[in-house]
Formats: C-alpha cells, structure tokens, sequence
C-alpha cells in the first residue's frame, strides 16, 4: 500500500518561498557592496598616488591601510558616541524601510548600551532615502531636527511608527506632528527647515556616498571596514564589533 505524504503547509511554503528569494537577493546585496567598497578604495589610492606621492587624502594614514568612511565631526548631530572611538558603525538607512526600524528599535539600543556608553563605538547615521518623494521629506526633517539638537530622539520617533511589513505613511503634517514626540521646542524653525536647501544637500551628499560604495538597498552597516546589509541579528553586530576592536587593540 502506499505512503501517504502530508501536504505541506501553506505557512511553510510561503516561508520557504520568501527565504528562496529574499537570501539570494541578499547575497547579491553584500556582493555589490564589496565590489562597490573595492572600487571605491581603488580610485581613492589612484587619487592619492597622482598628488605628489601622498599616501592618502590624510597624510598620517599609513599606506595599504584599509577604508575608513567614518567622519568624526565632534559637532555632528546624526552621530552618537565618541569621536575617538575604536569603532565606528556607519549606517545608510531610510525612514520608510521597515528593517531600518527593526534596527532601531531592537539593536541599537544594546548596542548603545554594551559599546557606545563605554566609548568603544560610535555611531553615524548616513541618510539613504529609497523609498520616494516622503522618503526624502522624512530624512530632511531628521536633519531639521538635528538643528535643534534633537536628531535621534526625532529618528526614534519616526520608526516608533514604522510598521514591521511595509512602509510607514510619513506626510509632511505627519512629519511635523511628530516633533511633539520629539521634544523640538521651535516647531516654526522646524517647518522652515523642513524646505532648507542645505539640509536637501545634506541628505543628497549622503546618498551619493551610499551609491559610491554600492550600497543600493537599506539598512546597509559599515562596521569600520566590514560591510553588513539587512536586517542582521544583535549577535552578528557584536561579532563585526568585538573584531574590530580587537583588531584595533592590536594596532
């Protein structure tokens, strides 16, 4: 007699379905970043061996030494952290993208906690709006948060919203709504900034640097030199952290 097989689930199927698709895609997202950050170094060094012999764009980096788009402006307020930290955790990012408000949420704070408090890691966001016309809006108003001194405290405001699946809804009455949360004391300020050209150039700048590395999706992570794109557990940051200070450390 024959054996009965049990039809399959259809929540498994769509699980096994949604991963056949989502890792390659992914695989090919860290491909691209690592090509992106080859190129990227290559023609800095090409630069830099045309300028009288420099080794760099700084001359104190010694030769062969490995990419650093950290920026280290003490005056930044989309960084957190110190300056002189071993570490530094770029992250290229949207307001819009449901995975950026995953890390947000659930692993910077540890990270914050364990690294950043202790000077061992600093953070800088990088703005990298995909996601359209609001997407854009949004990161302009980060940054006219920033002028007030209150950037991540508006940057958790919006992904305290962000939905899990999808993409949050952020108009521009929704953008100013938020600065309640946010604590901005001079919302007037805040809606003239929200139309800044220099805060517009900002986020543009960001993105451009975002393009030139071959980053092309959100949340794209630059532990120092170690690429990391999507949503990554706490573990696997940890793991890109302690090597880097430990490679640090080592120095």
């Amino acid at each position: 007699m024959p054996t009965l097989t049990k039809p399959e689930p259809a929540a498994a199927k769509r699980s096994r379905r949604t991963a056949s698709i989502v890792l390659p895609a992914l695989g090919i997202a860290v491909l691209l970043l690592f090509v992106g950050l080859l190129s990227y170094q290559s023609a800095a060094t090409q630069k830099d061996d045309t300028e009288q012999g420099k080794q760099s764009r700084d001359p104190k980096r010694p030769a062969g030494e490995k990419l650093d788009m950290s920026r280290r402006k003490a005056s930044d307020p989309t960084a957190i952290g110190s300056p002189d930290a071993p570490v530094v955790l770029v992250e290229y990012a949207d307001y819009r993208c449901p995975f950026c408000g995953l890390f947000s949420r659930d692993t910077l704070p540890p990270l914050v906690a364990k690294y950043v408090d202790r000077g061992d890691l600093r953070v800088e966001w990088r703005d990298l709006p995909v996601f359209g016309a609001q997407s854009s809006a949004a990161a302009v108003a980060g940054r006219a948060a920033g002028e007030q001194g209150r950037f991540w405290e508006y940057n958790k405001a919006l992904y305290a919203i962000a939905p899990e699946r999808g993409h949050a809804e952020l108009p521009r009455e929704r953008l100013i709504q938020l600065t309640g949360d946010a604590g901005i004391p001079d919302l007037k300020k805040f809606e003239v900034d929200l139309d800044s050209a220099a805060l517009k150039e900002a986020v543009s700048k960001d993105a451009q640097e975002a393009a030139s590395l071959g980053a092309t999706g959100t949340p794209t992570f630059l532990v120092n030199d170690t690429p990391l794109v999507g949503a990554q557990p706490l573990a696997s940051f940890e793991k890109a952290i302690d090597a880097a200070l430990k490679s640090a450390k080592g120095k």
